[in-house]
């Protein structure tokens, strides 16, 4: 095997002379010139052949190096030990006699070895000469063994291919040579000392290992210390990136490195063609760093080397990189128009592909989001048509139930019955949104409790707040019924829940989940399921119907989840009628008095405007006083000129209407105000929401001492009209807005009001109109005939506040209203006892008045609990005597803010009832209020009322006794 070894060497060094002079041929054939017919002798042919004849040569050096490699990397080739102890001078034991006296004792050797250094870090060092070389290999092999005591393994790590132990130390055994060099032994000591990186995708881990393993085996010499990278010992120069085969300094690199040219080859190859890319004039090279670049790319290269790699072999290599990393500068170079025009052809192929690419993300993209928004509109239109038909469900419902509600009504009146309260005030998204406290807005009607003054009625009452033990006390004291209060755990509803034999009140669990959303009553019940659980449970079996508040869609989903009729009209009918215009056209059919006016305005070229449809006490209001226009005198005279009945004429009213028209927009602009500027600060805030709502013109009475007064109907589902309560009307701030009432009304004769109502009431039950409805009507005495007249200004269908102070009143009192009289009928017991033919007969019936607070408001109430404000009051004698049926009796709304409540003053005559009322409202703002704060309060307002109210009565009492007719109150 050596001598084949030998001779492959030789072989190999001819063919490496031969390759030498075929590159030698070649370079000076290329400075002949002939001229044999004036043309350069064709050098292509002969090139290609030394071509060729380079490339078997480079082939078969390949192919050796690689044989020689999978030899070295087999240990279990019988040749294996012979490559190695010839080229590495490294006698390896043998094996096979190793293995055959494994079971024989081993006797230790006490020699010892010297350990071999390590290979030196990876970097530029600078390569041996092949003669330095020479001189290495005697003292390599007399330094080779040493007296050293030798480690034995045991037998499992002997060598075995079944074994993953061995399988690592063959690792080790793995040779870091390129397979293309042809070196041996010592003479290519140069490549050998080169550490190879982190290899390519060719090179695996094996041959990683194994040449960590074979640098240890290679002794360090003063040959392989390392040297200053800035000193090269083999450098040379590449002019336009060609190399001048003849000269000394390559030829001195070349022959150094000739065993493993091979390789460099390629790498040098690879830096020319770089060279002339970019066009660099001069590149200086450094040798020793080529061949570690060299044999630092492995075997086969399956792509051209790194710019990086190529540029650090250079000692110029800052001049060369600036070259190169310069803008444009490889198109200056070799090829650089076909490489301008290919950057350019990708660039363009980029931007088109790019764009197109765009332009399919868009695609996508909108085809994203018209699918997901096509899914949510049909998912949409699927719930809405759900709703719908929900909706259309639980109308047929309701009016099934209506009907039978209407043809048992005088039954269920006369039988016992559940009624349930449900006080919501169901106005529109855009009304509630601006209302503040609505839950203690709905929570006033609390005098709904009351109706069991009816022996066969049982009150569920759905409150829109949590309310405390102390008003639970409170209510439960003063309705003189036993407490026992029922607690139902609700988990985190907390839903509030009082049994008092005949009543229960009930908290929805959604006031807690939906703290902030100034939902309505009705829904916020919709949205309870153990609220609604509980009332059907509290139900079964029994006749039972809702009372309702202000209509809404919600009110039909509950009576439609508990099965109960509704006593009101549909949400829709309601809707229509309750407005401003709606009132109108019922009254119109009434055939009632009305203010002079017209409804139905949505534009400014139809008159002037007051009201808005769609709000409710007084919110929706603005006036303007017509004195302010400039043809008003002129139209005065002309109304005094053909008198006041010719007057109304239609040609005459022709002859003065441009006029006003003319004058109406400025007029209006300069002198209408909103009567409630916290609602409408601006006529132009005014007059954008009234052209969108929509609303009524109408005239205010012409006197200055109007009355104002509120009728409280109960139109039964059967038929007929029932009035429950009448009172005359008390202001606060605003003239528009009702806060109480003075009990019975004392405004209007009680005919002619009875003779009002019926015909209201007549007219709605034509409309589908049921349940309660509350009529608003106004009086003043005619300053031309000094005749009474009674306008009908405002419908409302719905349970009013009125009603429910009223309930209370009579329910303290145990009185009834007397309609033919006009009075307050409250029952006396006997004083005197022992009278035993006495208590058969009907006690004695006295008169009471009484005045009514339903929205009084001081925010320095909130700093007295109820039962301290109650103890405060005791102290100064404001309370109810039992016995004598008068006093003051106050209505509780919450028990966390406890800035409002209602309260009645209830006494022999009127005069004295509002004395009473004034006097507990100044008494309440001094205890409550120090010098220092005040608070915000209605108190000051109400007390001025009351008192034009009791000077009006005097002089009533005066007209009275010189037999002139009496004015109205106000």
């Amino acid at each position: 095997m050596s001598d084949t070894l030998n001779d492959e060497d030789k072989l190999g060094a001819v063919l490496f002379q031969v390759q030498e002079d075929l590159r030698k041929l070649k370079y000076s054939l290329e400075k002949i010139t002939t001229n044999e017919r004036g043309n350069t002798l064709d050098i292509q042919a002969l090139d290609a052949a030394i071509g060729k004849t380079e490339s078997i040569i480079r082939h078969f050096f390949q192919h050796k190096s690689a044989l020689t490699m999978r030899l070295l990397c087999n240990p279990a080739h019988p040749h294996n030990r012979a490559i190695l102890h010839q080229k590495f001078g490294i006698s390896l034991p043998d094996v096979n006699k190793r293995s055959l006296n494994a079971g024989k004792p081993q006797r230790v050797p006490t020699r010892s070895v010297v350990s071999l250094p390590a290979i030196e870090p990876k970097g530029r060092r600078s390569l041996a000469t092949p003669e330095e070389d020479m001189g290495t290999d005697t003292s390599f092999l007399h330094a080779s063994i040493q007296p050293k005591a030798a480690s034995l393994h045991p037998r499992e790590d002997s060598y075995s291919s079944k074994t993953g132990s061995r399988s690592r130390s063959n690792k080790q055994l793995k040779w870091e040579k390129d397979p293309r060099s042809t070196c041996k032994g010592s003479e290519c000591t140069p490549l050998c000392t080169t550490k190879t990186p982190p290899p390519s995708a060719s090179t695996s881990e094996d041959h990683e290992g194994i040449m960590q393993g074979t640098n240890d085996l290679i002794p360090k010499s003063p040959q392989n210390s390392p040297v200053d990278v800035n000193i090269s010992k083999y450098p040379f120069t590449i002019i336009k990136g060609q190399i001048n085969p003849l000269a000394a300094d390559f030829c001195h690199f070349k022959q150094s490195f000739s065993l493993c040219w091979s390789s460099v080859l390629d790498a040098l190859e690879a830096l020319k063609k770089l060279l002339r890319d970019f066009a660099v004039p001069l590149a200086k090279v450094s040798g020793e760093c080529l061949v570690e670049f060299s044999h630092s790319l492995g075997t086969g290269w399956r792509k051209a080397p790194p710019v990086s790699g190529l540029l650090s072999v250079l000692g110029n290599w800052e001049e060369v990189s600036e070259l190169v990393l310069r803008p444009g500068r490889r198109y200056k170079g070799e090829g650089g128009m076909e490489a301008a025009a290919i950057h350019i052809q990708s660039c363009w192929r980029r931007y088109l592909a790019r764009t197109a690419y765009l332009s399919h993300c868009r695609n996508k993209w909108a085809e994203g989001i018209i699918a997901v928004s096509w899914l949510m509109y049909s998912q949409k239109i699927r719930v809405r048509k759900a709703l719908q038909a929900r909706r259309v469900r639980q109308l047929e419902n309701h009016r099934s139930r209506a009907q039978h509600l209407a043809a048992d009504w005088k039954h269920i009146q006369s039988s016992k019955r559940t009624i349930i309260h449900i006080p919501s005030l169901g106005y529109p998204q855009r009304q509630r949104r601006h209302l503040r406290g609505l839950d203690i807005l709905q929570n006033v009607q609390i005098g709904r409790l009351c109706d069991i003054r009816d022996e066969n009625v049982e009150v569920i009452y759905v409150c829109p707040r949590h309310l405390g033990e102390d008003i639970l006390d409170y209510y439960a004291s003063l309705l003189k019924c036993d407490k026992a209060t029922n607690e139902e755990d609700t988990g985190s509803a907390q839903a509030s829940s009082l049994s008092i034999r005949r009543f229960i009140i009930l908290t929805p669990e959604a006031v807690d989940y939906f703290p902030t959303h100034n939902m309505c009553l009705s829904t916020l019940l919709k949205y309870s399921p153990r609220t609604l659980k509980r009332i059907r449970n509290l139900i079964q079996g029994k006749q039972a119907y809702i009372v309702g508040g202000v209509a809404h869609v919600d009110d039909l989903a509950v009576a439609d989840e508990l099965g109960v009729p509704i006593l009101a009209p549909e949400p829709a009918v309601s809707e229509i009628y309750s407005t401003k215009s709606g009132g109108r056209r019922i009254f119109a059919g009434a055939e009632v008095d009305v203010p002079p006016g017209q409804g139905d305005i949505y534009s400014l070229n139809q008159r002037w405007l007051f009201k808005m449809d769609s709000e409710h006490g007084g919110r929706g209001t603005a006036s303007c006083d017509v004195c302010h226009l400039s043809c008003y005198k002129r139209v005065l005279q002309e109304s005094h000129r053909y008198g006041p009945e010719s007057g109304r004429t239609e040609w005459i009213q022709e002859s003065v209407l441009p006029r006003y028209l003319d004058e109406i927009p400025e007029w209006l602009s300069r002198y209408a105000q909103p009567v409630k500027t916290s609602c409408y600060s601006t006529w132009a805030c005014f007059l954008e929401t009234f052209l969108r709502q929509g609303g009524v013109v109408e005239a205010y009475p012409p006197s200055d001492c109007v009355t104002c007064l509120t009728v409280d109907l109960l139109l039964k589902p059967g038929g007929g009209v029932t009035m429950l309560s009448c009172g005359d009307q008390l202001h606060g701030s605003c003239q528009l807005e009702a806060i109480g009432s003075t009990v019975p009304q004392t405004s209007v004769q009680p005919q002619t009001l009875q003779s009002i109502c019926m015909r209201v009431g007549q007219a709605c039950l034509q409309h589908l109109i049921v349940g309660y409805v509350s009529v608003d009507l106004a009086t003043f005495l005619n300053p031309n005939t000094m005749e009474q007249k009674v306008w009908a200004i405002d419908l409302d269908l719905t349970y009013s506040d009125h009603l429910a102070m009223t309930q209370m009143l009579l329910m303290m009192t145990g009185g009834t209203l007397n309609f033919h009289t006009g009075c307050l009928e409250v029952p006396m017991p006997y004083r005197e006892k022992g009278c035993e033919h006495q208590t058969a007969a009907k006690p004695p019936v006295v008169p009471r008045y009484a005045v009514i607070g339903s929205h009084l408001f001081h925010s320095n109430l909130s700093m007295l609990y109820h039962n301290v404000f109650l103890m405060v009051c005791k102290a100064h004698g404001i309370g109810f005597n039992m016995k004598r049926k008068q006093g003051t009796i106050f209505a509780v709304y919450d028990g966390s803010e406890r800035c409002r409540m209602g309260m009645i003053a209830i006494s022999e005559d009127l005069q004295g009832a509002l004395v009473t009322f004034a006097r507990n409202l100044s008494v309440i703002h001094q205890e409550i209020s120090p010098s220092n704060m005040q608070g915000e309060t209605n108190f000051k307002y109400l007390i001025k009322e009351v008192e034009d109210v009791l000077q009006m009565t005097v002089q009533n009492k005066m007209r009275a006794v010189e037999d002139k007719p009496a004015s109205p109150i106000y």
